[in-house]
């Protein structure tokens, strides 16, 4: 008998590349229109920020698909990619994609220790990397600069890909539960998964211009910075100049900008640090937000001081987003939304069984495998693999319930996985490395609330004598931390105890370390 659950939208055609769903239609109907807008100086006049047309951005892309053809890369080959956020990093991730190769986006926030891990466990064969990122990669892996980069769109461009829906596209790290990293592999039909979010969270139409806050190797900027944008014949706006909250109104207002994304801390920081009266905000429609919870409290001063919606939306690495509130589905206070249509969301009981759990039951949530949304697996872990799927069913380790009207309510990770400034951090990675200080006889790290709807990072810490002179100084691990691990990934605090809260069987109890104290 076939299941009643699973995916109702619209099926991908068999035969889809990534690359050409995003660029073809716009180069063609709209060549000279204009797609993509890097800003370094926001100080500067507009007219001199870098701007590329559908037709530049898609022959640009096929260019490089040959150039990458041209170094002898075949399909399905990983390249590596640890630049900043320019226009060369998204050529190189499309222009990847659409030779039929598997691009890595690495954040630039990486130390050389991880990015080495990501290039040995990949398996890449090439790595593009700019001059102050540089690493010495292993014998066999080829070295592009950017120079090389820029060379590759000197080859006579190609045609995309003749590439199945179920290929491979790219490959993304996130935080596992194991300590290390894991890659999460996508197939082609990721974009085309994408699809319900257009009108379930945007309400994104041709004459979007849009203005995305975040980095290219976060599947948030990825999808909702160029992919959806591109798909959809939009503008997009990228920022790559230095960070500063002030930057963010000035662009809207520059560049008039329709829509703008952007974690909820950013929005926090925007209001806290800038007039908004000062900046003529009448082009922007409404903001988008995701990667951590967005507090009643915010979106309703967001509303008082900006007259704006912002609307919200729940997704992970493996899947983006599948629950938002949209300009057709309004927002109820602490919910992220509904179900985009077409998706099957539910939530499962914690223990076992497929049977989804009726309203207002807190369980784990559960993304249908039928989704074109949803990733192809994680790369050489089929250990890991398997633990997330229950039959037909996807649990990313997220809880939460449905009331009557459909809307989700957030209850946190069933897991000990954290949210740091809406990346996921591992507590298993981040005490791994302070574990092998050698102060340090024991760690365990956990999110600290230290005032609403603000977490930071802390490692609660047994020292290995305290009676040294350093053995209750913080700032050689916090130090030594920022040597090994990425800012975002590093703790804010250091605490440090006599012993860790365990179970009877000697597990720590991450949960109740915030309330363990020396």
């Amino acid at each position: 008998m076939k299941s009643r659950w699973g995916y109702t939208g619209e099926l991908p055609p068999a035969r889809f590349n990534m690359a050409r769903y995003c660029l073809e239609a716009a180069a063609q109907a709209t060549s000279d229109k204009v797609a993509l807008i890097v800003v370094s100086d926001v100080h500067a006049p507009a007219v001199e920020a870098e701007c590329w047309t559908y037709r530049q951005l898609d022959e640009a892309v096929r260019r490089t698909a040959a150039g990458l053809r041209g170094l002898g890369l075949a399909p399905g080959a990983r390249v590596m990619i640890r630049m900043g956020n320019t226009s060369d990093y998204a050529l190189l991730f499309f222009g990847a994609i659409a030779a039929g190769c598997v691009p890595l986006p690495s954040s630039a926030q990486l130390t050389e220790e991880e990015a080495d891990f990501l290039l040995a466990n990949s398996g890449a064969q090439l790595l593009a990397m700019s001059d102050d990122l540089a690493i010495a990669p292993p014998a066999g892996v080829r070295i592009l600069g950017l120079a090389d980069v820029a060379a590759l769109r000197t080859s006579e461009p190609i045609d995309y890909a003749d590439t199945a829906a179920d290929d491979p596209a790219f490959l993304i790290y996130t935080s596992g539960t194991t300590g290390q990293p894991k890659g999460v592999l996508h197939a082609q039909r990721s974009a085309w998964g994408r699809r319900p979010m257009y009108q379930g969270w945007y309400g994104i139409c041709p004459d979007d211009v849009i203005l995305h806050a975040g980095a290219f190797n976060w599947t948030y900027t990825l999808g909702v910075g160029l992919t959806d944008p591109w798909a959809n014949g939009a503008t997009t706006v990228l920022y790559n100049g230095p960070r500063d909250v002030t930057v963010w109104p000035a662009l809207m207002a520059q560049f008039q900008a329709t829509l703008f994304a952007a974690v909820p801390g950013l929005y926090r920081q925007i209001l806290k640090y800038n007039d908004l009266r000062n900046f003529d905000l009448s082009s922007l429609r409404h903001g988008l937000t995701a990667g951590e919870a967005l507090s009643v409290a915010l979106l309703e001063q967001w509303r008082a001081v900006t007259g704006k919606e912002l609307y919200e939306a729940l997704g992970m690495s493996e899947c983006s987003t599948y629950i938002s509130s949209s300009p057709q589905a309004s927002a109820k206070p602490g919910s992220p939304g509904r179900v985009q249509q077409g998706r099957c969301v539910v939530a499962l009981s914690v223990d076992e069984g497929e049977t989804p759990l009726p309203s207002g039951e807190i369980g784990l949530l559960a993304v249908h495998r039928s989704d074109p949304g949803l990733m192809l697996g994680y790369w050489n872990r089929p250990d890991e693999e398997a633990l997330v799927y229950r039959g037909d069913w996807f649990i990313g380790g997220d809880l939460a319930h449905f009331d009557a009207d459909g809307y989700l309510f957030y209850h946190g990770r069933n897991d000990d996985v954290m949210n740091a400034m809406g990346y996921r951090v591992s507590p298993l990675e981040v005490e791994h490395c302070l574990s092998r200080h050698p102060a340090v006889a024991e760690v365990a790290v956990t999110e600290l609330r230290v005032r609403e709807q603000v977490s930071v990072i802390a490692a609660f810490v047994v020292p290995r004598d305290p009676d040294e002179p350093d053995g209750l100084d913080a700032a050689p691990l916090l130090a030594y931390a920022h040597e090994h691990l990425a800012a975002y990934k590093c703790p804010r605090e250091i605490i440090f105890t006599d012993a860790l809260p365990r179970t009877a069987n000697g597990k720590v109890l991450r949960r109740e370390l915030a309330q363990w104290r020396r």
